[in-house]
């Protein structure tokens, strides 16, 4: 009877393993509807302190097309892509937009964050993250992971104002919260990453 037990769960585990390599390597990404006029300037002369305005007066979220990375990793820093959106922040989304270098933790972090309405888009190390912060998995973050492969996360925010992802909706991941002027940045293994804003990019 164990044995047969200890059978079926080595079956299931091995389904459920199977099931999310074929996701992560084979299965097609969504229609890249990314906007290739980021690539043609260097968002690096960009000054990340001079934010847009929220005040309704220009685009909203719905007229920019979502991004997404190229390939496996884009090779220069791509303009801002919600650079035209000013819809006000959605009810109980947190301002987190910047540029933002981790000074402890993992020293020299550096992630952009963009947001409007309830859309946001982290850019950074060669990967960029279109989302939006509804809970759900079909608006979430469907891009390429770390080692070029597919991966989706629902993200949210709770009601204590922290960026939640939880991947495949199954489990919480990653965490972003504002404290002061920082963004605290934690993994799932507690590593927390401190960060402060800048205006530009390194040099």
């Amino acid at each position: 009877m164990i044995l047969s037990i200890a059978k079926w769960l080595l079956g299931l585990v091995a389904v459920l393993v199977g099931g999310l390599l074929f996701y992560a390597f084979l299965l097609p990404r969504p229609a890249d509807t990314t906007d290739p006029a980021i690539f043609l300037q260097d968002g690096r002369t960009v000054n990340y302190c001079d934010l847009p305005d929220l005040d309704g007066s220009g685009k909203f979220a719905n007229d920019i097309p979502k991004a997404y990375t190229p390939d496996c990793s884009y090779t220069s820093i791509p303009m801002p892509i919600l650079a035209e959106c000013t819809e006000p922040l959605a009810e109980g989304v947190v301002d987190m937009r910047g540029l933002w270098l981790g000074v402890s933790g993992r020293v020299g972090h550096l992630e952009r964050i963009e947001q409007c309405g309830n859309r946001v888009v982290v850019t950074a190390h060669g990967i960029i993250h279109d989302f939006r912060t509804d809970g759900s998995l079909k608006n979430g973050a469907q891009d390429v992971g770390a080692v070029c492969n597919n991966f989706n996360t629902a993200i949210h925010f709770d009601e204590e104002g922290v960026m939640v992802f939880r991947l495949f909706d199954l489990f919480d991941t990653v965490f972003r919260e504002m404290r002061d002027d920082e963004m605290i940045f934690t993994f799932i293994d507690d590593t927390e990453i401190r960060t402060q804003r800048r205006c530009n990019y390194p040099e």
